[in-house]
């Protein structure tokens, strides 16, 4: 999600706020096993100074292919892909390929020095092998100085060093995303397939009571896909179907926020469901918990959804064996008017990611019905603030016979 999300957010989701030490260095981030919590929590991550930069506190008008380019008067934006991809024979994976820009200081006259720098960027690439049952990820981080990494609108780019999505041609499509580690690449062309949806108040996506605690934020939710993937030396010939989710912001979580679960999900028929619970400290969710259902090509107009539309009950749970952080697993999802009873489930249970920011990203699939016929699907699920030191806090809760309000996340 976005910020909040995604998610938001967005999402993831997400988690930029990098410390100051980060931001004169490039390098790439080996994911050795982490102690419980990580180095970094999502509200601190999100938290900071807001003075000289830009708020999201009223709707604007949204332009494209503009807005698919940098933001720089806002602390904070990120460009969010994430699919689902099959061989002929059906081997699957999934993917996620993010980019987050996050300014140090408030842009100002230019530095000095070619090495000087008021942005750094940070990157997340995963793979997941589905038939393998094998999850990749990997994290890197480099200053916007020398074309190390940045973004531009026309023609559309954003990189960091050779991660990178690009238009190949005048026009802003197709997409090109390229990323490559030494155990996975990625190399897709991605269509735009239904037109940019935009969630919230006309794009404002509200996130906490404070006005400013909010993000702009679009998704394209459909966007037919196709090149191939690399795993441990084996190339494959894929195709499928992405989801990219943008936001930017310069605030976003309240006091009392800390983390979200975050779906974007793609049905058989067509129709797509994004929806994101902001979760408070002891686990109940948040009043501006939102999503959005996009019908089928002609089928009218998206549907707004409140935290009261959404009745979302985990069926199960897994404990990540690195971060010690408990997730939930598997889900219920019921709108009741959408007529829409869905149950996701991960393509594979540990698809955390053990970077800067621990949280838990991966592919899902999904079955259930929408207004009584059968529908299948798949799609993503971000989860954050699992990993953070309120885990411990409310694992010691429990053990003095606290109850555990997450456990369902389901409202009477």
């Amino acid at each position: 999600m976005g910020n909040g999300r995604g998610l938001i957010i967005g999402t993831a989701v997400v988690l930029v706020g990098l410390a100051a030490a980060v931001a004169f260095i490039t390098r790439e981030q080996p994911l050795p096993a982490l102690r419980q919590g990580g180095t970094l929590t999502v509200a601190s991550a999100m938290s900071g100074s807001t003075e000289g930069y830009a708020r999201a506190e009223a709707p604007r008008a949204f332009q494209f292919p503009e807005d698919h380019g940098p933001h720089p008067a806002f602390r904070t934006e990120w460009w969010y892909w994430t699919g689902n991809l099959e061989t002929e024979d059906g081997h699957a994976f999934g993917y996620q390929f993010t980019l987050f820009r996050n300014a140090l200081a408030p842009e100002a006259a230019p530095r000095d020095s070619a090495w000087g720098a008021r942005q750094v960027y940070m990157g997340h690439f995963t793979v997941t092998d589905v038939k393998g049952g094998t999850f990749h990820a990997s994290e890197r981080f480099s200053r916007v100085a020398l074309g190390l990494s940045g973004a531009t609108a026309r023609p559309f780019k954003v990189w960091l060093e050779d991660w990178e999505a690009t238009s190949v041609g005048e026009s802003t499509w197709p997409m090109r995303l390229r990323a490559r580690t030494d155990e996975v690449a990625l190399e897709l062309l991605l269509e735009p397939g239904k037109s940019p949806v935009l969630h919230g108040d006309r794009g404002l996506s509200q996130k906490s009571a404070e006005r400013g605690n909010a993000s702009y934020y679009y998704s394209m939710t459909r966007m037919p896909s196709r090149g191939t993937v690399e795993v441990d030396g084996r190339t494959y010939t894929v195709k499928g179907e992405s989801w990219m989710d943008r936001e930017w912001s310069t605030s976003a979580l309240g006091a009392d926020q800390v983390g979200w679960d975050w779906f974007s999900l793609q049905l058989s028929d067509g129709s797509e469901l994004m929806y994101y619970q902001l979760r408070h400290r002891d686990g109940t969710p948040d009043a501006f918990s939102s999503g959005l259902w996009v019908p089928p090509e002609g089928g009218g107009e998206p549907v707004h959804l409140n935290r009261d539309d959404m009745r979302l009950t985990v069926l199960d749970s897994w404990k990540s064996p690195r971060s010690g952080g408990e997730y939930p697993s598997r889900w219920r999802m019921q709108v009741e008017k959408l007529g829409l009873d869905l149950t996701v489930t991960p393509r594979l249970a540990d698809q955390e990611l053990p970077v800067t920011v621990v949280y838990w990203e991966g592919s899902v699939g999904l079955e259930g019905a929408r207004q009584g016929r059968p529908v299948t699907g798949r799609g993503y699920v971000e989860l954050t603030g699992y990993a953070d030191a309120q885990g411990p806090r409310r694992r010691e809760a429990q053990a003095r016979g606290a109850p555990d309000v997450a456990a369902t996340q389901e409202r009477p």
